[in-house]
């Protein structure tokens, strides 16, 4: 019990400091805490497993590593070699990262300890003696640790699997068979007991809505992070129904989705929850720094990662989606009404094509003007915004997802066209005025595609060209060859087999 009571008090002290992050997830703070006691109201419990959904924070940041991988966006090395940072997005561009690459590095190394601060949670409310029902907070953890394995898996594949807090020996690593195997059992056997209310209070936290749609994630995916165990086309399609029959709707405006106060969208199933100081940054990555001008912020940017030409030239010229997800054109001087002029003396005019033009190296990558490239701008930023963070939450899982997975199940497993058409046009519609741009019958490149337009920015775009076959195809004008499959996983970095001749390296690195 001295040790259980020294893990207590140094672990309530930490939450008590994660929770102050956590917006509008009923936290309060304690300054007198008895360890025996801890744990016997809501607020407490909420104080104590607060860094579970605080820690969501961190999955929309890995778009540097998880979008710059796919061909739907780029973060090219800027005039004066902004972004250069050693070659780290070039490797993402050109699919010839190593194991010692910053952007692969920095997701595993997180992934790895956000698995151990759910471990640690789970080992403290284990043995706390203040929580009576300790069912659907150990439910919660849970289904927290399983959706960073679920991320871990697709990304890393042969991981090591660690449940037990006390366990201080090196782990070895488990096979991705073995991991997958696990977050199914892990999601099954909390599906019934996690909380399944769709409300105010459940926003942000886990659900059975969003361990369904892990679960829905997990056999969509089957074939590729466990082909021996076959297709998982029918449990797919039985985990989105029991998304689809929870009091979730697609919202009839489709910006809903990313306004400021878009914590109202009846569309959201998992939200990472965002606040005025909370330091997401995708959009403020992309936004050139001459930006604000055009758009009133006060707020700096980074003029990082833009869209892939190619990709934003497959929208078809009626999607509103295209004005809906991406900046571009020419950024307007409201007090002038003339276009801004860039450091370098150019207008600042944001091009759908790319063009390198300076410092090539012997690999043909080279710099381009600052100003080139199609920006993210799917989330509302508000005019005079000052702080660092964007106020608008992320959905991590969204219904649309859930409809296009359930009709991508349909057509795999040679079910009824009529339905898989009609999910695929009740997304489609909210994004064209022209009804005969609705299909009468949709097949695998269909949905892939609606996908790829419906999902921009949103950190699908790898996962969902590996399961189609496209990942290591070419980029036109960006990377002319076939990757080696190896770039199918990420390896494990350097630095952690370094410190762990127990784990073995991902085959081909």
């Amino acid at each position: 019990m001295k040790n259980l009571n020294k893990y207590m008090n140094l672990f309530i002290g930490l939450s008590l400091l994660f929770a102050l992050g956590c917006t509008d997830l009923d936290e309060e703070i304690f300054d007198e805490l008895s360890v025996e006691e801890y744990g016997k109201t809501d607020k407490e419990i909420n104080s104590l497993i607060g860094p579970i959904w605080s820690d969501l924070r961190q999955y929309p940041d890995y778009y540097s590593t998880l979008e710059v991988s796919s061909d739907m966006s780029v973060t090219p090395t800027r005039k004066g070699g902004d972004w250069w940072d050693g070659g780290a997005y070039k490797e993402m561009r050109l699919h010839t990262w190593t194991p010692s690459n910053s952007r692969t590095r920095r997701v595993y190394r997180d992934l790895s300890s956000r698995i151990s601060r759910c471990n640690q949670i789970l080992f403290m409310v284990e043995n706390s003696e203040g929580i009576e029902d300790k069912e659907p907070v150990i439910a919660q953890i849970r289904a927290a640790r399983a959706f960073w394995y679920y991320v871990f898996v697709d990304n890393y594949g042969n991981v090591p699997l660690v449940t037990d807090f006390t366990d201080v020996s090196l782990p070895s690593t488990t096979p991705r068979k073995e991991v997958y195997e696990w977050v199914l059992s892990e999601l099954n056997d909390i599906k019934d007991v996690i909380r399944d209310d769709v409300s105010s209070s459940s926003y942000g936290k886990f659900t059975k809505g969003a361990v369904y749609s892990i679960l829905a994630k997990m056999y969509l995916n089957a074939m590729v992070w466990n082909p021996d165990g076959g297709p998982k086309w029918q449990e797919c399609i039985d985990a989105c129904d029991e998304v689809l029959n929870l009091p979730y709707s697609l919202v009839t405006n489709w910006k809903d989705n990313f306004i400021v106060k878009n914590e109202g969208s009846p569309e959201a199933i998992l939200s990472v929850v965002y606040s005025l100081t909370s330091p997401w940054g995708i959009v403020r990555a992309s936004l050139h720094y001459l930006d604000k001008i055009a758009l009133e912020l006060n707020m700096n940017a980074s003029n990082g990662i833009s869209a892939q030409p190619s990709y934003v030239k497959s929208f078809d010229p009626d999607d509103k989606r295209i004005g809906w997800s991406f900046l571009i054109g020419p950024m307007i001087d409201p007090a002038t009404g003339n276009t801004i002029i860039t450091a370098h003396n150019r207008p600042l005019i944001h091009t759908i094509d790319i063009t390198m033009v300076y410092a090539f190296d012997a690999e043909g990558w080279g710099q381009t003007e600052q100003e080139d490239g199609v920006r993210c701008f799917k989330w509302e930023i508000p005019k005079g915004l000052s702080a660092r963070g964007v106020e608008s939450d992320v959905f991590i899982f969204r219904l649309a997802d859930i409809y296009l997975m359930k009709a991508e199940a349909i057509v795999r497993s040679g079910g009824d066209n009529l339905e898989a058409t009609a999910l695929v046009n009740a997304i489609r519609e909210r994004a064209f005025d022209d009804p005969a741009k609705l299909y009468t019958s949709v097949t695998l490149n269909d949905i892939y595609m609606e996908r790829r337009f419906e999902f921009a920015w949103e950190l699908m775009g790898r996962q969902d060209q590996i399961r189609f076959g496209t990942f290591l195809d070419p980029i036109p004008d960006w990377k002319p060859y076939v990757s080696n499959d190896r770039c199918l996983l990420f390896p494990i970095p350097t630095d952690v087999l370094d410190a762990n001749s127990n784990l073995d390296q991902n085959p081909g690195y």
